[in-house]
């Protein structure tokens, strides 16, 4: 959940990592949520202790460009440097290698040597657009703060604008007013049903009944009619 929301919404996946953390601390992939999170939401201290844990737990140093840019963070650029000269930093993917060369870049600007800064960017072979990308943002920044704004307004003009995160799950949930749901009945209303048909009836049962009396009027009559007969015998 923590990875899902990260992007999108930090502080969210920041107190999911945190519970997360809470029943599982001692596994590395866990550990490793909390300290991404706490990085994105701007926990530096919070998140290189993680990071830290995470290389004790794992033996990994794959992390170390994000600890060196905590120590920035913390406004503590001489160890970030110090930890681009650690031996582990040596084994790192390239890509790695490059993030660590512009985080390393930031703490010489931090510490007032942006000339070295920039000759140090200008040196970096991004690994993908995505990368080369960080890379222009960085010189710009430099060159800001060498007070050459022209130059880093062209190289900020090629970075494209990035769109605002969205969820990419949100589309997949819809919901529904159940008062506005109609179901349609596809049965056909019986003929023989309904107010008319009570009616029909009603009047159905009136005429048995006066068929019925009338009946019972004739046999009366009949009876009353046999005495008559047997007197004039």
């Amino acid at each position: 959940m923590a990875g899902r929301l990260l992007d999108y919404d930090p502080e969210t996946a920041y107190k999911h990592a945190q519970v997360a953390a809470q029943r599982a601390g001692r596994v590395d992939v866990v550990r490793e949520a909390a300290a991404l999170t706490a990085y994105a939401t701007g926990r530096f201290a919070e998140a290189l202790r993680e990071l830290r844990t995470v290389r004790r737990l794992n033996g990994s140093n794959e992390h170390l460009p994000l600890m060196a840019d905590c120590e920035r963070g913390l406004g503590r650029p001489e160890r970030a440097l110090d930890i681009a000269r650690e031996e582990g930093a040596t084994g790192l993917s390239p890509e790695a290698q490059v993030e660590l060369q512009i985080v390393v870049a930031g703490a010489r600007m931090d510490l007032g040597e942006s000339e070295a800064a920039l000759v140090q960017l200008g040196r970096l072979q991004p690994v993908d657009d995505d990368q080369r990308l960080r890379i222009l943002g960085a010189r710009a920044e430099v060159l800001r703060s060498l007070g050459r704004a022209d130059e880093a307004e062209e190289l900020e003009a090629q970075i494209p604008e990035q769109e605002e995160p969205t969820d990419p799950f949100m589309d997949d949930i819809v919901l529904y007013d159940t008062a506005e749901v109609w179901v349609e009945d596809d049965e056909p209303e019986d003929e023989d049903s309904g107010p008319d048909a009570a009616v029909d009836a009603d009047d159905t049962i009136d005429e048995d009944d006066v068929a019925d009396e009338d009946d019972v009027a004739d046999e009366d009559d009949v009876a009353d009619e046999k005495p008559t007969d047997e007197e004039d015998k």
